[in-house]
């Protein structure tokens, strides 16, 4: 799995490098999922119920994110996060790099659920988690919908998004994705054995990944940059969750 994953994201790594381009690099992210995930159930043997629908969701969430990202640098053109990297194969290279084993830590959880033996007869609790993971992918998309709808608008130019789920959290497309990948993880509570609980290193390294790292601290310091003199910006910080919604706090 990881060596499919180095592959597909070293491919297109050439392909970005050559054109200089960045279209590719977010598709290329989203579709290593759906590669992965396909990958993983045709050739895992004999599958259940479960595991098609571990499948079916992981692509679900693949191309939805995909098909947002693609839209998105179609239209911007430029990722301006790879200004100082994108002339430079050891830098640009590197984020791909980190970008492959990303995904490959993220899809742990996945792989011990798809490729254990199928079962004939599965506890209904073992679904328990697939709702959940249909509902994080809702609110992601939400989330990303109301976004560009606002940002589209006359009244959104300049201005920070605070309106429909944005209101309860200021990272609401964030905590969809977390709420997804624990989900979507939930069964190998039932039969992971020994150290197959280590599959739950997926789940939380994109948690970490997102809280900590690579997406609200860089969203949190770009929004601070742009509206952190704004008394309405800041009694929005002051009173939404960060990333899980909930009701506003008090100013």
């Amino acid at each position: 799995m990881l060596l499919a994953s180095l592959v597909a994201n070293g491919i297109f790594f050439i392909i970005a490098l050559l054109l200089k381009t960045d279209v590719f690099t977010d598709i290329t992210y989203s579709m290593t999922f759906v590669i992965l995930t396909l990958f993983l159930y045709l050739t895992s043997g004999k599958t259940d119920i479960l595991q098609l629908m571990t499948a079916i969701c992981v692509v679900l969430w693949g191309f939805r994110l995909g098909g947002y990202l693609l839209w998105r640098i179609i239209h911007i053109k430029v990722d301006h996060r790879f200004d100082d990297k994108r002339d430079s194969f050891i830098r640009f290279g590197s984020f791909w790099l980190l970008q492959a084993v990303a995904v490959w830590a993220v899809m742990l959880s996945v792989y011990g659920i798809i490729n254990r033996p199928g079962m004939d007869t599965i506890p209904w609790y073992f679904f328990a988690g697939i709702p959940f993971a249909l509902l994080g992918l809702l609110i992601e998309t939400v989330a990303d919908l109301q976004k560009y709808k606002f940002k589209s608008s006359p009244e959104g130019k300049g201005a920070f998004m605070r309106t429909g789920i944005w209101k309860y959290s200021r990272h609401p497309n964030y905590f969809g994705d977390m709420l997804f990948w624990w989900s979507i993880s939930f069964p190998g509570i039932f039969f992971f054995k020994g150290f197959e609980f280590l599959y739950f290193l997926g789940p939380l390294f994109i948690s970490l990944l997102l809280r900590f790292v690579s997406g609200v601290p860089l969203l949190e310091k770009s929004s601070q940059a742009k509206w952190g003199d704004d008394p309405e910006f800041q009694e929005y910080q002051k009173t939404t969750s960060l990333v899980i919604p909930w009701f506003k706090k008090k100013a």
